[in-house]
């Protein structure tokens, strides 16, 4: 499809864009179907190869399908696969019982924060789309993060210098126009390559380039996940597509919102969330 042609293109630009400005970046790779395909598409910027440091942040609490599909695709693409924890946390039993913002914060942006302060990444490759949620919907493609992982869009003022985190201006994405330098204060740079994307696109994009996915996707017994991450915060919707040509179709017309299942979703979590420094 020539419009996927398009799609992969500008994501390819962006991602050679972050190879040349920043010395030291990696990917995030959730193991879902968007960050699996952001990784088909640093091989496609590559020439086959993913030249990156390959970042799952692994909360102890994934499916068992999700362990199994990391281990078989890091061999299969000889990824570089660095697994952050939060080993205090999990030790500690850290879970969705003592809170779902508690333990997203804790498993999720915390084990994240000691990972770059170890790892001195500059920047992180992020598999988000604007059309997930209306708080990702606000996201540029080269977005900066300060010390305390902080992000807002506004440019307001608060009496003398405005504050670091509303220091980003719009960016020209249509002339390709990116801002990239953010100055000292910035810890580093989150960098979205499939903001342009919406979900059908993915799974079209998954069915031309035969990109591998996890099998929780498909239907079992009428039900299959639209959205995957933590076991315990993941529910199925009702559905019986069962291959990838079956989602398309029911993506067509259906009215149920991808993240419908997701528990970060619920009661703003997500916007608090992402205040501290979550994807």
């Amino acid at each position: 499809m020539p419009y996927l042609d398009r799609l992969e293109s500008k994501s390819v630009f962006i991602l050679r864009e972050a190879q040349k400005k920043y010395k030291r970046p990696a990917v995030l790779w959730s193991i879902g179907k968007d960050s699996t395909t952001a990784l088909c598409l640093i091989k496609k910027a590559f020439f086959g190869e993913v030249p990156f440091p390959v970042v799952h942040i692994d909360t102890g609490h994934k499916f068992k399908e999700i362990y199994e599909f990391r281990k078989r695709m890091a061999k299969e693409w000889n990824l570089n696969l660095v697994i952050a924890k939060n080993a205090k946390a999990i030790k500690s039993g850290m879970s969705p019982k003592k809170g779902r913002f508690e333990c997203c914060n804790s498993l999720k942006t915390d084990a994240l924060k000691q990972l770059l302060e170890k790892e001195k990444f500059d920047a992180l490759i992020v598999g988000i789309r604007r059309d997930e949620h209306g708080i990702r919907a606000k996201e540029r493609y080269f977005s900066p993060r300060d010390k305390k992982f902080a992000w807002k869009v506004s440019r307001e003022k608060k009496g003398g210098d405005a504050p670091f985190e509303a220091m980003q201006d719009s960016e020209l994405s249509g002339w390709s126009l990116f801002g990239t330098d953010f100055g000292k204060d910035c810890n580093h740079v989150r960098i979205h390559p499939l903001l342009h994307w919406n979900e059908i696109d993915i799974w079209r994009y998954i069915k031309q380039e035969k990109i591998p996915t996890v099998n929780l996707y498909f239907a079992k017994n009428g039900k299959r996940y639209r959205s995957i991450g933590c076991e315990p915060c993941c529910q199925p919707v009702s559905s019986n597509a069962s291959t990838v040509d079956e989602i398309i179709t029911e993506l067509e017309t259906t009215r149920v919102k991808e993240r419908s299942g997701r528990a970060q979703d619920k009661e703003f979590l997500m916007q608090k969330l992402r205040s501290l420094g979550y994807m």
